[in-house]
């Protein structure tokens, strides 16, 4: 039997994620645990949780543990026109579980391409975002959205800034009932409901959903550009994708493509990401960026195959059992490829598959 231990297979799937990274010119980016508070508190409306654990720090200032990366690679990287740098990270955020409620350090890998951003680096991110699924399960799949197409939908059929956060907001929620409320009440035309009806519940294979696209924003050229994208993709990846609107993403960060990836057997997204480039403005960068991340403490759901057992096999020996036998029978029973430990006596609260009692001949 194979070892099971979770760590094997959270270890596996980070290091083949690094590998990937790396093949694709993306370098090893690495951080400090904390930064100033004040940091974090200007930009908490892009955190997953507002809940930050902060210290004081030798000096009087009031610092916070990490809560996320993608806001101190930004804060640590400076504009430089008409470049772009490619890094990747394996780094630990402290959040609230959303199981639990208590603070969590979770393990975090990613990518992020900032700079001089252009369509083939967003098909690359997509790409890669694939890749990184395929390599956590190969039932899994990549759901890609644009929020400038939503935009543009809402904006067709509403100038009012607070309606239209409540309408991009209904739409991620697929909540057509409200959307069509909402239109009656603020007097948007039939045609105009009725787009934006179709957009909250347009979801499927590429190939299928452009055309009914087109069909509901006619002569909008976001499309065009939005679908030569995800063509470039990697055809080995093409199968793994469709397109659904019901993910907007926060449009004072995020704007163009965005995306959440799915493994079966895990109720939630275990990646998400897309285009930040609200973001970049608001930290005082003129440049684009581009990038998702990848939750490994999401994805142990799913690697943690054994979980009924701490060890496989445990082997238990007396005051008189001679020790080389028992390293000899640990050394033989790890060969075989199962997790093994050597007890005195019984386990308690240890589980395992099976006991080899050397006491007693050998015999399980």
């Amino acid at each position: 039997m194979a070892k099971s231990k979770i760590v094997n297979d959270e270890e596996r799937i980070m290091f083949s994620l690094r590998e990937l990274y790396e093949a694709y010119g993306y370098s090893r980016y690495k951080m400090l645990k904390f930064e100033e508070y004040d940091f974090y508190s200007r930009n908490k409306d892009f955190l997953v949780s507002d809940s930050i654990i902060t210290f004081n720090d030798t000096n009087g200032k009031l610092m916070a543990m990490k809560p996320d990366v993608t806001l101190s690679i930004i804060k640590n990287t400076e504009d430089i026109p008409g470049e772009r740098r490619k890094v990747y990270y394996n780094e630990n955020v402290y959040r609230v579980s959303k199981n639990s409620r208590t603070f969590r350090e979770i393990m975090q890998t990613g990518v992020e391409c900032i700079g001089d951003i252009d369509a083939y680096c967003v098909s690359e991110i997509l790409s890669l975002a694939a890749s990184s699924l395929k390599l956590i399960s190969e039932n899994s799949i990549l759901s890609i959205s644009n929020l400038d197409i939503i935009s543009y939908a809402v904006d067709l059929y509403t100038g009012k800034p607070e309606i239209k956060k409540q309408l991009i907001s209904l739409t991620g929620e697929k909540n057509v009932n409200a959307i069509t409320a909402l239109c009656k009440k603020e007097n948007i035309s039939a045609e105009g409901c009725e787009a934006l009806c179709g957009l909250a519940k347009l979801h499927g294979k590429a190939g299928d959903v452009f055309p009914e696209l087109r069909k509901l924003l006619p002569g909008c050229k976001l499309i065009d550009a939005f679908e030569k994208t995800v063509e470039a993709m990697h055809s080995s990846l093409k199968n793994m994708t469709e397109i659904d609107f019901s993910y907007s993403g926060d449009i004072k960060y995020y704007n163009g493509i965005v995306f959440k990836g799915y493994v079966q057997g895990i109720p939630e997204s275990v990646l998400s990401g897309g285009q930040y480039d609200g973001l970049m403005k608001r930290m005082g960068r003129s440049d684009g960026a581009v990038g998702f991340a990848v939750y490994l403490g999401t994805v142990e759901r799913l690697v943690k195959t054994d979980s009924d057992y701490d060890v496989d096999t445990v082997i238990l020996y007396g005051p008189d059992t001679d020790i080389a036998a028992v390293s000899e029978k640990v050394k033989k029973t790890a060969d075989t490829g199962v997790t093994v430990t050597a007890l005195k006596s019984k386990p308690g609260k240890l589980k395992y598959r099976r006991i080899i009692n050397l006491c007693e001949g050998g015999g399980e």
